[in-house]
Parts: structure tokens; C-alpha cells; sequence
């Protein structure tokens, strides 16, 4: 812990600092001290689980100063702490990009809890990160790139150009070791080696090299890295029968244009007009974030798609509605079917012996209650079946479990559309509040 914090406090690196519930020079010793605490008041050990966390913050270079980020990195530290945890924040200044570095307490001041990450933190904390941003009119990332595992690259992948891919890595090592002119292709191999490359050969005589830091080798053949690069080919040219081979160039993503949310940031940075004037009335600078975020993680480039979007998931919710409507009618139909099934089994026998006393109403006294149920299983089945023929009993039951499970999937699937829709509708209404734009028919949702 204390080398953690000696390298975010740092002085040939820092820029700024601030603290909360704690004075940064002494924060190990208050953070132990309050862990000491905890264990006084509640028994529990706090040896297990991580004593601090800590958290970093990256901002484009030239966008603030490191007071600003310092500022910045605070109130997000105190809106994912809620305040009840010791935390202090260490604003660097040594690379291009600015970048907070906030260290805080695993345990609560009031030693009241614990801090435990949990699943989709990393997730929620960069849904907080950005919201602060974009509340200070800064830019954030949109649509962040994964590794192929999922994982999001490091924030200092987005700063300068792109890295090479393996691939590309791999490629760019072949042509270096080729044009160094190997006698045989065992040489070009120990070339490869030599530029830090691990040679791979499996079964068949296939030949893959694993670049530094890579987890899966790349094959040495023309589908994985392009033409030219089959060890025949590689051999021909070792062999001068064939040219190097030409680098494939590494694919770009077209640059986008100007769009509804780049609209939204040009109005939030200037503040006037009479469409912000009027959202400000109703509507926060915090409101104003979460629609910009929503079309961010929606990928909704222009106010055609927004509305699309929108009606897309009414559209969606009202057919599920339906849907649910239908199941839970043909469940309770079913239900009710195989209740007045059994009914109409129990009650027969006192059917028929009415029928063989000749409907005597001696019978019918002392069968009254059996009776009566009968007579009303039998037009309940009448009814639902409407002259069709009556299933078995097993069929019923398995059609009773398969419209249940129906519904329980679709009840999951309604809510979470539900909110969904719910959310769509009211982020267009935020939308068209900020764009001066009016509507005087009543929403597709409410009409229904």
C-alpha cells in the first residue's frame, strides 16, 4: 500500500492533489487505522480481500489543466464512494494525457462495511467516469474497443496511433528477416527467433510464431497474414524465385460524421439559444449526460435512428404484451380445463347412479353437492372445448408446464422490454426538449 501511494505522490509527477477523511501524506496509517477499528467494534479480520482500491482516470491531452482533472477526479471518487469511504486523489502530469490516480479506502469510515468489487464494477465505474465528463463538457470515449476476450483495451491505447496487431507484428518481423538475406528456411527461423519471436511447429509441419506478449500464436500461411506469406512462398522467395511478399495494410475505421450526438455536445459546450434555455427548465445538467450517453451506447448516429430506435421498442413491448395476454389466457384456459377434468372424473360414478336410480329425487337428495359439481365440470368443458375433443389428462398437465414456462420467459423478457421502452421513450422526450423540437400527437406509448 504505502508504494502505491508513494508513486502517486510522486512529486516529479504530480500536478495536483486532494483528499477526503484523510491527508494524503499519512493516508496509510489512517487507512490501517481505521481498518483496526473496524476489527475492535465488529471482530471480523480484515487481512482477507484488498485494503484499498484503486482508481484511474485518463483525459484527452490539452482538454484541462491538472486542477481541472483533479476536480473532476474528486467528484467521481465522491459519487462512487458516496462519501463513506477515506479516499485521496493524485493527478499526474508526466505523460501527454493528464490522469487522475484516486486511491480509497476497502473499509468504511464509519467501519460500518466493506468495499467488495463486484461483477460489472469496472463497467459501472466507466458509466460514472463518463457521466462526470460529460457533465464538465469534456469528451469521452465512444464506443470502446475490446480485446478479442472481451476486455476493454488501456486507456493509453487511445492515445496516438493504433498499435500494430499481431498480425501486422508478425508480418513486419518476416519481411525484416527476409530482407536479411537467410541461406535456408531453418535460417529465416532462427532469424524470427533472434527479433524475439517464438518459432511453434505442430503436427503437419505447421509453422506458427508467437509475438511478445501475445497469448495465441499466428500461423505462418496465406489465409491468417495474406498472400505470399505460405512457407512455399516464403521458401521461393529465400530461394529468389518470388519478390517479398506486399504488406497488407492494417484496416481503418472510416471516420463518422457529424451526428445528432456531436449536436448535443456543440449546444452543451455553448450554454445558450432557446432550445438549452428551455431544457434547462425542466430538465438538469445531469439528465442532459444520461440521453448523450444513452445514444452513445446505443451507437444512434442522427435523430432518424433515435426515433426508430424508439418506436422500434414500443413496437417490441406491445407485441410481447400481446403475446403475454395470449399465454396467460391459454394458461388459465388450461387450468381451468383440467380442474373441471378432474371434477367431472370424480363426480361420474354419481352420475350414473343417479341415472340408474331413474333421476330419483330421493338420489338426487342425498347426491345433491356431487351432482352439482358435475353439471358444472361439464359445462366448463363444453365451453372451453367448444366441440372439440377433450385431451388426455397427461397431455393437459404437459401443456399446463409448457405454458407456464412460456410464461415465465416471456413475463422476464416484458419487463425487461418494459424498461427498456420505458427508458427510449423518455430519453426522445429529453431529446427533443434540447432540439426545440415539438410533437402534437400524443405518444405512440401513452396512446396505448
Amino acid at each position: 500500500m504505502e508504494d502505491r501511494f508513494i508513486y502517486g505522490l510522486n512529486p516529479e509527477k504530480l500536478g495536483a492533489v486532494s483528499s477526503y477523511l484523510c491527508d494524503p501524506n499519512t493516508a496509510p496509517a489512517e487507512f490501517l487505522l481505521v481498518k483496526s477499528q473496524y476489527l475492535a467494534e465488529t471482530g471480523r479480520a480484515v487481512s482477507r480481500g484488498a485494503l484499498f482500491f484503486q482508481i484511474r482516470q485518463a483525459f484527452l491531452p490539452g482538454e484541462v489543466t491538472a486542477e481541472e482533472a483533479n476536480r473532476i477526479g474528486y467528484e467521481t471518487a465522491m459519487r462512487w464512494t458516496k462519501g463513506k469511504y477515506q479516499f485521496f486523489v493524485c493527478t499526474h502530469t508526466d505523460k501527454a494525457h493528464i490522469h487522475n490516480h484516486i486511491y480509497f479506502n476497502a473499509t468504511a469510515f464509519d467501519r460500518s462495511r466493506k468495499f467488495h468489487n463486484f461483477i460489472g464494477s469496472s463497467f459501472a465505474l466507466r458509466r460514472l467516469s463518463d457521466r462526470v465528463c460529460i457533465e464538465h463538457e469534456l469528451s469521452v470515449i465512444q464506443n470502446p474497443r475490446q480485446h478479442s476476450k472481451g476486455r476493454f483495451l488501456h486507456y493509453g491505447q487511445w492515445i496516438g496511433k493504433k498499435p500494430p496487431s499481431a498480425k501486422q507484428r508478425v508480418r513486419l518481423a518476416v519481411l525484416a528477416a527476409l530482407e536479411k538475406k537467410p541461406t535456408d528456411f531453418a535460417d529465416f527461423l532462427r532469424l524470427m527467433e533472434e527479433s524475439g519471436f517464438a518459432v511453434k511447429q505442430g503436427r503437419g509441419g505447421v509453422i506458427s510464431f508467437l509475438a511478445p506478449g501475445q497469448e495465441k500464436p499466428t500461423r505462418l500461411r496465406a489465409s491468417t497474414l495474406g498472400a505470399g506469406f505460405d512457407p512455399e512462398d516464403i521458401k521461393a522467395v529465400i530461394a529468389g524465385e518470388r519478390p517479398l511478399p506486399e504488406l497488407p495494410e492494417e484496416p481503418t475505421v472510416p471516420p463518422r460524421r457529424v451526428n445528432l450526438i456531436i449536436d448535443i455536445q456543440e449546444r452543451m459546450a455553448q450554454g445558450k439559444g432557446p432550445a438549452y434555455e428551455r431544457w434547462a427548465k425542466v430538465y438538469n445538467l445531469k439528465q442532459m449526460a444520461a440521453a448523450l450517453q444513452y445514444l452513445q451506447e446505443h451507437h444512434l448516429t442522427d435523430y432518424a435512428a433515435l426515433t426508430a430506435s424508439t418506436e422500434a421498442a414500443v413496437d417490441h413491448f406491445h407485441k410481447l404484451s400481446d403475446e403475454l395476454r395470449t399465454t396467460e389466457e391459454a394458461l388459465s384456459k388450461t387450468s381451468e380445463l383440467m380442474a373441471a377434468t378432474v371434477d367431472y372424473a370424480k363426480t361420474r360414478p354419481a352420475f350414473d347412479g343417479y341415472k340408474a336410480a331413474r333421476y330419483s329425487k330421493k338420489y338426487l337428495a342425498q347426491h345433491e353437492v356431487e351432482l352439482a359439481t358435475y353439471r358444472a365440470a361439464k359445462d366448463t368443458m363444453n365451453t372451453i372445448l367448444n366441440g372439440a375433443k377433450l385431451p388426455k389428462i397427461e397431455a393437459l398437465k404437459k401443456s399446463r408446464r409448457e405454458l407456464a414456462g412460456q410464461k415465465k420467459e416471456l413475463y422476464a423478457e416484458y419487463r425487461d422490454a418494459q424498461r427498456q421502452m420505458r427508458e427510449a421513450v423518455a430519453i426522445k422526450a429529453n431529446i427533443d426538449h434540447l432540439l426545440g423540437i415539438t410533437d402534437e400527437r400524443e405518444n405512440k406509448a401513452q396512446e396505448r
